[in-house]
């Protein structure tokens, strides 16, 4: 039935170095993305979010012409607005830090 044994072990063993090698490449680049932080403003700079690649906000910077005691919805769809824009920046940049491990292929359920 296999004659010579089982030719296609050798591919088999070949694919799951890959495969190991990639696990380990997805690994440290998680860990080098926890120390990645991206900045996202918004309002004309109104707003201003650091986040890093955990995202974790780090910093909120609010600039007091736009603090209106008055308005404080306004001050509230900034913030939320800014810390949406800087978690798309992590996405987006975990997806690029994906591909060059990945090599462009895509990967069921990973980002």
């Amino acid at each position: 039935m296999f004659g010579k044994g089982m030719p296609n072990m050798g591919n088999m063993q070949g694919m799951m170095k890959k495969v190991q090698k990639m696990q380990a490449d997805m690994q440290k680049m998680q860990e080098e993305l926890k120390t990645k932080t991206v900045d996202a403003s918004v309002g004309g700079g109104a707003v201003s979010i650091v986040m890093n690649g955990e995202k974790v906000v780090q910093s909120v910077k609010i600039d007091p012409s736009v603090v209106d005691t008055d308005d404080m919805e306004m001050l509230e769809d900034l913030v939320l607005s800014a810390v949406n824009a800087a978690g798309q920046k992590v996405d987006d940049m975990m997806a690029q830090e994906m591909s060059k491990v990945t090599g462009g292929m895509k990967l069921p359920g990973m980002f």
